[in-house]
């Protein structure tokens, strides 16, 4: 194989700075057009607090937001979520209670209808800032774990063709571009 001239590797090296320094440039202007929302009218948020911190009662919190999900998804406007909640708490209750009763939880759930804090999060590009929003909360038994939050109406809690709900905060990023300065670093270097 043709061994390549100092010259020409700094040449690369130089292209190669100049691609990741583009990238970070419109990495950054994507991020300055985050839009924010001006209002906490028409926005029903979510909150699911566990009933401790142990692995147990944080895998029980995610399969009580499984169960919980799928019965919101039919909600054109804040007005059908929050209507739905009214009229079928008591069946929004049985989910939670027979999801805690499939996994063996020896504790219950309560909801609460109302207003709740949340602190600044962003959801599809656009910031929900800290403040009051209305919100269902579902506390499982003693409620002293960690919480898992996201928006019921607009619908931001995302959610797979097979059900299946998606964590952004556990979601992996793959760059192409990336991929390749890897594999042509590796090869040349």
């Amino acid at each position: 194989m043709k061994r390549i001239s100092d010259r020409n590797r700094l040449i690369l090296l130089l292209g190669l700075c100049l691609c990741l320094l583009f990238s970070q440039l419109l990495t950054t202007a994507a991020a300055e057009q985050t839009a924010t929302i001006t209002s906490a009218d028409g926005i029903l948020r979510l909150h699911i607090l566990a009933n401790s911190d142990s692995d147990i009662d944080q895998d029980i919190k995610l399969e009580v937001r499984d169960a919980v999900l799928p019965y919101f998804e039919a909600a054109n406007s804040y007005e059908d979520a929050r209507s739905f909640l009214l009229q079928h708490g008591d069946q929004v209750q049985s989910i939670c209670e027979q999801a805690l009763k499939d996994c063996g939880a020896g504790y219950g759930a309560y909801l609460q209808l109302g207003t709740e804090s949340f602190p600044d999060r962003t959801y599809e590009g656009t910031l929900y800032p800290a403040g009051e929003y209305d919100a269902l909360v579902i506390v499982l038994g003693n409620g002293g774990g960690h919480n898992w939050w996201c928006v019921l109406y607009p619908p931001l809690c995302i959610v797979t063709p097979d059900g299946e709900i998606v964590d952004t905060e556990e979601l992996d990023f793959e760059s192409d571009l990336w991929d390749w300065i890897k594999d042509v670093w590796a090869r040349w270097f």
